[in-house]
């Protein structure tokens, strides 16, 4: 048995020779998530009115978006233009743990946000109690811990595998189940941890938000409020949770029926998991939440007014 040196990224090969016009899309793409995410950054952290736990967690969310394209968008532009395909072993398990681990980290984030409005909703007079930061931190560091050890738990045993002196991955960045499937002998212990950390994460945070919502509206509906105030500040976020997560669990199991989905179209759900959240969630975000809108476009036009006085 062979461990091969490097890697060969067979990105979208099925394209052939029309595989450069890919670059105009994910390029725009990528252009996208940059310009959203960091101007709803600097919006939330600007504005002082803005600097409350759900604002902030939005721009935590903003952040993790604007970083995890970079993980593997360059890469997938140079193999498009350049048919650069190469990447080594260890820069591919590198890559492998920080899109596993930082994309969970948005899954996750959605559940601090039910939580926030949990606790906004169904008990007001305690919410700035409980969410003072040292307190929060008790449903943060449980969540982080798992996502940690059991993305690090598959990246380790994918790690051990022998591949026979294969190197080429049918994917466009190092995925773990498109890595797993080039190994010889049994790979039943890797496909078990990637389905325990599929289960654990997504589908658990998935359990969690839903329930968080299912008591804040019931809580709602039995208090005779007027369930308008929960639909306005909880709308949003379970637009984004299902847009998150479906495309996730769509892609991901796609991979376990792998032989009856068209390889392009497993690869092309597998990168629409990272991107297509990043570049739609502060798009979101800046229509539905009125505050956040407001101050984006009075920065959009301080911005326009400066530029046309400096061209003056």
């Amino acid at each position: 048995f062979l461990i091969p040196l490097s890697f060969i990224l067979n990105c979208f090969d099925e394209l052939g020779a029309l595989r450069p016009v890919l670059f105009i899309p994910y390029f725009s793409m990528l252009v996208l998530s940059l310009l959203a995410n960091t101007l709803l950054i600097y919006v939330i952290v600007s504005q002082k009115n803005l600097h409350s736990p759900m604002y902030i967690l939005i721009a935590v969310m903003a952040g993790v978006d604007l970083i995890i394209p970079f993980f593997f968008i360059p890469h997938m532009l140079l193999s498009f233009l350049l048919d650069w395909r190469g990447i080594s072993v260890t820069a591919c398990f590198v890559q492998m743990f920080l899109i596993h681990s930082v994309g969970t980290f948005q899954a996750t984030i959605l559940v601090w946000m039910s939580l926030d409005r949990y606790f906004a909703i169904c008990t007001p007079l305690r919410y700035h109690e409980v969410m003072t930061l040292s307190r929060f931190m008790k449903f943060v560091v449980p969540l982080v811990v798992r996502n940690f050890f059991l993305i690090m738990l598959f990246v380790i045993l994918a790690g051990k595998l022998w591949f026979c002196g294969g190197n080429m991955i049918n994917h466009c960045f190092c995925e773990h189940m498109p890595v797993v499937a080039m190994a010889c002998g049994s790979t039943a212990v890797n496909s078990l941890a990637g389905l325990v950390a599929l289960v654990l994460i997504p589908v658990v945070d998935f359990i969690i938000i839903i329930v968080s919502y299912v008591i804040i509206f019931s809580s709602v509906l039995r208090s005779g409020q007027s369930a308008a105030k929960a639909l306005h500040t909880c709308v949003t976020h379970i637009i984004v949770m299902t847009v998150t997560l479906v495309v996730a669990l769509v892609a991901l199991l796609s991979h376990r029926v792998r032989n009856k989905v068209p390889s392009a179209v497993q690869v092309f759900l597998s990168t629409m998991i990272f991107l297509l959240p990043c570049c739609f969630n502060p798009i979101i975000y800046g229509i539905r939440t009125t505050e956040i809108r407001q101050n984006m476009l009075k920065t959009l036009s301080r911005c326009r007014i400066d530029a046309t006085v400096t061209v003056s």
